[in-house]
């Protein structure tokens, strides 16, 4: 259930056009629904403005597959992250019209046209390729949520000159996502760059000393750039998510 569905149900309502007790049938399954082992949010959509997001990681395919049943039953667009190729291709045969996105292990399902509601731009950067899955996880997570989002990959510290040859770019954006590894530089970088919100995203990638992204999490944490917030590592999927929130509410790029 989401806002626009509420509305026009309320306005069928009050035109006669639907019964009241058809209404409460519709509305039988909010706040939630509980199918065993799962409780699913329905009414997140009305409260954050988008719908509950499946983590796909520890689920089954079939568990997946009958929450996605329900969700699709209220019209909400469906996004589940952390799913394995063999997770997703049993998941898209049972909804054809699903998308699999191999790079960040993520299945989307549109029951409804996106519709933009970013401000600006979110211009999602990597340091290094192995970073970008997490970097995707965050770029899909940001388009599903309503936001034109551009990405600029491969632009790590150690050639400085490939980030600061798309300067236009990233002073163009709105919000600013930047995922890396080894020892975690590049967010503190295009913080002192800009006068936009970074999104710092650590990711795992990185040798021995770098201690699975918990050094890069640690050099993110201790900017001097301000303007930086971290999220936990490799955690694409709640960088993408806080970038659409601040994207929002901030105007117009300047």
């Amino acid at each position: 259930m989401n806002v626009k569905r509420l509305e026009k149900l309320l306005k069928d309502i009050r035109a006669g056009k639907v019964e009241i007790r058809d209404a409460l049938t519709t509305l039988k399954d909010l706040p939630f629904e509980n199918i065993g082992y799962a409780t699913i949010d329905h009414h997140r959509a009305l409260r954050k403005g988008f719908p509950e997001v499946i983590l796909g990681e520890g689920k089954s395919s079939g568990q997946i597959i009958a929450i996605m049943q329900r969700m699709k039953q209220q019209d909400d667009n469906i996004l589940v992250t952390r799913v394995t190729e063999r997770k997703g291709s049993t998941i898209r045969k049972a909804f054809p019209d699903a998308r699999y996105h191999p790079i960040p292990g993520i299945i989307t399902l549109l029951n409804q046209e996106i519709e933009v509601v970013g401000k600006g731009l979110i211009l999602v950067i990597s340091a290094g390729t192995s970073d970008i899955p997490v970097a995707e996880e965050a770029a899909v997570t940001a388009e599903m949520m309503g936001n034109r989002v551009e990405r600029l990959y491969d632009v790590g510290i150690s050639g400085i000159h490939r980030l600061f040859s798309k300067a236009g770019l990233i002073q163009s954006a709105n919000v600013i996502i930047v995922a890396a590894g080894m020892e975690g530089a590049l967010p503190s970088v295009v913080g002192g760059l800009v006068d936009r919100p970074v999104v710092a995203v650590p990711t795992s990638v990185g040798y021995g000393a770098s201690f699975g992204g918990v050094a890069a999490l640690l050099a993110m944490l201790n900017s001097c750039a301000s303007g930086v917030s971290v999220v936990n590592i490799d955690n694409g999927f709640g960088a993408g998510y806080v970038a659409s929130l601040i994207n929002r509410e901030r105007g117009e790029a300047i």
